[in-house]
Formats: C-alpha cells, structure tokens, sequence
C-alpha cells in the first residue's frame, strides 16, 4: 500500500506549526504496519508555550457568554457529524477497531460537544439566605482557568471530546495532549474546531514522543489549573503526585477490572450476547469492558458453553473490511501481555473454551491480532482475575449465593465498572448498590453516554465526566457576601 505523505502539526496559539526541532514521529496502522502519516513530534518547550498562549486567552474566553459558547460547541458538533465517514475511517486506521464502531465512536464524540453546548447555559449560581437582615448572600460559579487534557489511545475521538466539551463550556481553555499512537483524529478534530470559530489560543494541541516530559509540564506548570487525564493507574498516580505541588484540580478515569455477574434468575442468552459485546468491543482494550465473569455455579455450564460459542464466532480482520468484528492489539507490547495472562491461567488449570493463541489471518495483516479467548476453571491465583488484561481474553469463575458473588466482584482495588444480569427486582437494586463501581449495568453492556456520569471508585479514578456533574469539575464556586 502506498505510504500517506501528510503530515500534522502542533496547534498553538490557532496556527499549525512544526516542533521546534523540526522532527516528526509516524503513526502506523496496528491492522497492516503501513505508515498513515507523519505527525510534529513536539516537547517540553512546545508545551510549555501553548500554556502560556491558552492563559493568555483566557480571560477573553472566560468572558465570552454561555450562549456564544454553546453557538461554537454546536456548531463544532455538527461538523464532526457531517465528516463522520472521514473520521471514523481515520480512527479505524490508527486504532484497528472495526469500522461500525469507530462510527459509532464519532457519533458518541459529537454527543459531548453537543450536550456540553446545552450545558454552557445551565451554570447557575444561588441566593443563599443568611442570618443577618443587612447581607445579602450569593454565590457564582467561574472557569478554573488553563486545562491541560491527556488522553488515551483506546478511544481517541471520544475522549478528546469528552474532556474538551465540558472544559470550553465552562470557560476554560486548554492545552490537549493525545495518545502517541492515535493523534491523528485528534488532530481532524482541532480542525474542526479552528473552522467552527473557536478564537486563536482557546484550544491548543500539542503531539510528541516525550510522554514524561510533556506529562511533567502539564502537571506541575503553576498556570495549568485543572488536569484531566485517561490512563493507566500507574500513571495517574505519577500525574496526582505532580499536580500537588501547586494545588491544581485534578480529574483521572484510571484502570478497571470489571466483573460480570449472571444470577440463576437470569437470561441466559441476553447475558451471554453483552458479555460477549461487553469484553470483546475493541478487541477487549476498553476501561469498562468486562475483565471476569461470575455465574451462578447452577447455571454455570450452560451459560459458559454459549458464551464460548459466540465467542468463537467471532470475525478477526482488518477494521476497514466489511464484517470485521474485532480488530487487533494496539501493540506488540500489549500483545505480549495477552499472551502471558493466557499462559499464566493454562499454567494455573484454567481450560482455554475457545482461542487462546495468536491468530493467522490472510490478506497481508501483519497486525497483533489474537483470537477471542474464553477461560473456563479460572481462580483468583491466575493474573487474568485480578490484573488488567486489556485484550480479548473472558476467564469464567462460579460463586453459590449472592453475597459471596458480591464479595468476589468487590474483592479488587478499581472500581470503574461493574455488570450483572438478573431478573428478580429487588436483587436489582440490593446488588446495583453493594457493588463498589462508579457504574454498573443492570441487564445493560454498555451504560455509558454524555447523559450518564462517568467515573470510579477506589483506584479507579478521581471525578465524574458527563452528565450534569461533568461540567462541574471546571468550575469554581464563589460566594459573595453583600453588606447593605
């Protein structure tokens, strides 16, 4: 395949420009190897000047009225659905995912500028009574200041968008760092938002290969005032640590291990379908995907023989072929691991039900791709149960009553999200709220949208994207006290 000769800049101050050193980084696509295009492959000084150009904007922008906020939100909306063909075939190339869901990942991106433009007008301050007949009380809320946004290659359209959109409502502006492997539809994005009229300094962008030192700059520079970041544990923690040296707000979607429980009382088949949706959407590299089911030892063997079936019909490909449903591992690197969490559960007795090895696929893929894998007999000593696999590999555990399978799916430092399947109502609501999850889907595989909070527990993060908590995690509140 011809190699695309395009290349992407820096975006600072509504100018595109080349890094300072002039260098530029690939980006490849996972599915083939091809070389997209090339991007500037900016640094520490870079960072460091779309801070200062994006504070310098803000008190402009901070002034702006809602309502003109939500105008160019709106209208930065429409646009990227009207290029959803052209953005979801880019993000498929970067990422590998299948094509119907990257359209999909560009429907759900639109959703946030659009939801965050109506928001823009519903940031409402309060009369407060008072104990005194000569005060009156009040109290306004205001943008924080410059935000400095990472986010994380899984989903690189969306959570561009889910960061930027509640940040540029509030009246805030912002410096965004994307993944390195995916800053292509990133990049789409900043244009769409230069065309939708976003004035010069508001957005920033800023590519490169120095993750540290550009991470470092976002998180310790005094005029950065909110972090929000999408990524490993790991390095949220690094990120929180560095941020605490000037007092900055601080918003973090970590890792997850999500459980998936099926109760005696469940259907079967609906179960089966959304655990299978659920794990192996993305080919398994999802935050919230499933990581481990637990089924009720009665109907353990049924239930694991259907998922196991549907697991193992599923189509392996690139992404921009028809009817490919999963695509492959972003990297050799995550590869690796997939492989290892499969040899450590055959080692440990786990019986592999279906895949567990590396896929052969024709049409000149040289992609990591692995076979949809589900683990039957698996124990909390193998890695797949408790440590974050992010691959396409479902291990299958049994519990006897409800509290013990509360207590398995509890038994983990992360607390992003939870599933079950169950049709008796008060087991509904008694588990939804024993579950220590941000989120939790109650006969629902995916519970997720601009209207419903997004956020975890524990280790799992720190805030809630989304819905109408989202918005407030980039303002401050002030009261004012008036003497008459």
């Amino acid at each position: 395949m011809a190699v695309e000769t395009k290349t992407y800049g820096l975006f600072i101050n509504g100018e595109w420009q080349d890094a300072d050193s002039g260098k530029t980084f690939a980006v490849k696509n996972p599915a083939t190897g091809e070389i997209l295009a090339r991007v500037a492959d900016g640094g520490v000084a870079e960072t460091r000047r779309a801070i200062e150009v994006a504070h310098r904007a803000f008190p402009a922008w901070s002034r702006t009225t809602a309502d003109k906020r939500a105008v160019l939100l709106a209208r930065a909306a429409q646009l990227m659905t009207q290029r959803t063909d052209e953005l979801a075939r880019v993000l498929t190339q970067e990422n590998g995912k299948p094509l119907p869901e990257s359209r999909g990942e560009v429907a759900s991106a639109a959703s946030f500028f659009q939801w965050n433009a109506e928001e823009a007008r519903r940031i409402y301050g309060e009369v407060v009574p008072t104990a005194f007949d000569d005060r009156r009380v009040l109290t306004i809320k205001q943008p924080l200041g410059v935000v400095a946004a990472i986010t994380p290659w899984n989903f690189p359209l969306s959570m561009v968008t889910r960061k930027l959109g509640p940040a540029l409502a509030a009246g805030c502006t912002a410096v965004l760092r994307p993944a390195r492997a995916t800053p292509l539809v990133a990049a789409l994005t900043f244009e769409i938002l230069q065309e939708a009229g976003f004035p010069a300094g508001v957005v920033n962008l800023i590519t490169g290969t120095d993750s540290a030192g550009i991470g470092t700059e976002l998180a310790t520079n005094p005029l950065v005032r909110k972090l929000t970041f999408t990524g490993s544990t790991e390095v949220g923690k690094q990120l929180l640590a560095q941020a605490a040296g000037t007092v900055k707000r601080v918003s973090l979607e970590l890792g997850g291990h999500a459980p998936f429980l099926v109760f005696d009382d469940a259907d079967l088949d609906k179960a089966a379908q959304a655990a299978v949706l659920s794990r192996f959407r993305n080919a398994g590299q999802t935050c919230i995907c499933t990581n481990r089911v637990l089924v009720q030892r009665s109907v353990a063997d049924v239930f694991t023989a259907k998922v196991a079936q549907l697991a193992g019909g599923l189509k392996l490909g690139n992404g921009l072929h028809a009817g490919t449903q999963v695509g492959p591992l972003i990297d050799e690197r995550g590869f690796a691991k997939v492989q290892e969490h499969v040899a450590d559960a055959r080692s440990k007795g786990a019986a592999v039900l279906t895949g567990g090895k590396p896929a052969t696929l024709s049409d000149g893929l040289n992609g990591y791709f692995y076979e949809p894998t589900v683990l039957g007999n698996a124990t909390t000593a193998m890695k797949v149960t408790y440590e974050e696999t992010f691959g396409p590999v479902l291990p299958v555990m049994t519990f006897d009553t409800e509290d013990q399978a509360i207590a398995m799916a509890n038994d983990t430092p992360y607390g992003l999200a939870a599933y079950f399947y169950a049709r008796d109502v008060g087991r509904i609501f008694r588990v939804s709220e024993r579950l220590d999850y941000g989120i939790v889907g109650a006969n629902d595989p995916v519970p997720v949208g601009a209207h419903i909070p997004f956020g975890g527990y524990k280790e799992s993060g720190l805030g809630r994207e989304n819905g109408s908590e989202g918005i407030n995690h980039f303002l401050e509140v002030k009261a004012i006290s008036i003497g008459l």
